[in-house]
């Protein structure tokens, strides 16, 4: 493939991720600029880690949203790059555990019966957000519907219809269809594009990048508000690593190996601190890009990072993005979220897994009921485990203690 088709398919994957990186510095305060610069940066010490290998994406968490934005307005960006490098060092100090005590016990924790709900569980529980993404005041607006019927419809004829290279960006079509639509209809204000700059980091942003760790109290309370999240994240990543690796066909736990990829997500997360940036974790929508156009060259990820870090201190392209109507976010988060329940689908059936054997079929009950029916649950302050985490826990202890003949 061309350097020229690449930076089409790494353009994609920049718009896939852009919507949810952008979000979470809205919703907690930091800076929406450094978050696309932090997770360009992230993306490439992440590849570096891993050997160039695992075609993954990192973009900002959003399980450390409550505790960001707590620490944030209570005691600075300081403190909160305190809690975020010390979020990044536990990160490597889970992988060092993980390394020695082997992949192969690693694995034992993790058999398809577990790894294909959890993967379901990864898709569905994102689903609402898609659906989120139409309603304006609580209620599924008519036209936000039927602009994200068109991007879903637009995805699905290039996708199964289109010839040669065009087949393979059905994303990036669709965000241009539904991009002029929602401008056509109205429903796009172009005057933050207008004010923008064409280059330059805002002063706000230079503030952020600038400002020290604060390693007083205040950065202590940090580390014991934000870095223990990194616990519940260590399953979600162990989700999303597996989830990549079956939309490939490649076993990631054994090559590069998981203590890498967590390794990778440390770094990736110590820089996003350094900056001023929130926490990095792999991205669940490029994954679903790789879903649907079946390029898994990692190269294609990394020129993705690129073009985020170039396009971090381009003030008009990230107003550009910025202004993408929610509708047309939501109708390819539709589309990216739904193949990831799908290749947990896909994970069962190629496993041949027999769902008439009650042993599987309890756990995989037990692992849907609670991923998806569980948000959070508090644990202590601002620390809450997810849903998802606590699947993949029941999941984990059921797998070992259900004997295998029943």
């Amino acid at each position: 493939m061309n350097i020229g088709k690449k930076t089409i398919l790494g353009l994609q994957h920049v718009l896939a991720m852009f919507g949810a990186t952008v979000l979470v510095p809205i919703l907690t305060g930091l800076n929406p600029g450094i978050a696309i610069l932090s997770a360009g940066l992230g993306t490439l010490v992440f590849h570096a880690v891993t050997k160039g290998i695992v075609p993954v994406f990192l973009g900002s968490s959003f399980a450390f949203i409550s505790a960001i934005s707590l620490i944030l307005s209570q005691f600075g960006i300081g403190a909160v790059k305190t809690g975020i490098l010390a979020t990044g060092i536990v990160y490597i100090i889970m992988a060092a555990i993980i390394q020695k005590v082997g992949v192969d016990i690693v694995k034992s924790f993790f058999p398809p019966i577990v790894v294909g709900p959890i993967i379901m569980v990864i898709g569905l529980r994102l689903s609402p957000t898609a659906i989120d993404m139409l309603r304006v005041d609580g209620l599924i607006d008519i036209k936000n519907a039927f602009i994200a019927t068109v991007v879903v419809m637009t995805v699905m004829i290039i996708s199964i219809f289109a010839k040669g290279f065009f087949k393979m960006v059905p994303i990036l079509i669709a965000v241009i269809v539904g991009y002029i639509l929602a401008y056509i209809m109205g429903m796009i204000d172009t005057e933050i594009v207008r004010e923008a700059s064409w280059i330059g980091f805002s002063q706000d942003a230079w503030k952020h990048i600038t400002a020290l760790p604060d390693f007083s109290s205040a950065g202590l309370t940090a580390i014991i508000a934000i870095a223990p999240i990194a616990l519940v994240v260590f399953i979600e990543h162990i989700g999303d690593i597996t989830t990549n690796g079956a939309v490939v066909g490649k076993n990631f736990f054994e090559d590069p190996g998981i203590h890498r990829t967590m390794v990778g997500d440390g770094l990736a997360t110590m820089v996003a601190g350094l900056l001023g940036g929130p926490a990095n974790t792999t991205y669940g929508e490029n994954t679903g890009v790789l879903a649907v156009t079946k390029a898994y060259d990692p190269s294609i990820i990394r020129i993705a990072a690129c073009f985020a870090i170039i396009l971090s201190i381009c003030g008009k392209f990230t107003a550009m993005v910025q202004i993408i109507p929610s509708a047309v976010m939501g109708g390819i988060s539709i589309v990216l979220f739904g193949m990831i329940a799908a290749v947990g689908v896909r994970t069962l059936v190629e496993e041949h897994l027999d769902f008439t054997n009650s042993r599987n079929l309890l756990i995989a009950a037990i692992i849907f009921v609670i991923g998806i029916g569980i948000a959070d649950v508090p644990i202590v302050g601002t620390v809450t485990i997810s849903g998802l985490a606590l699947a993949a826990l029941f999941g984990v202890i059921l797998n070992k203690l259900l004997p295998e003949n029943i």
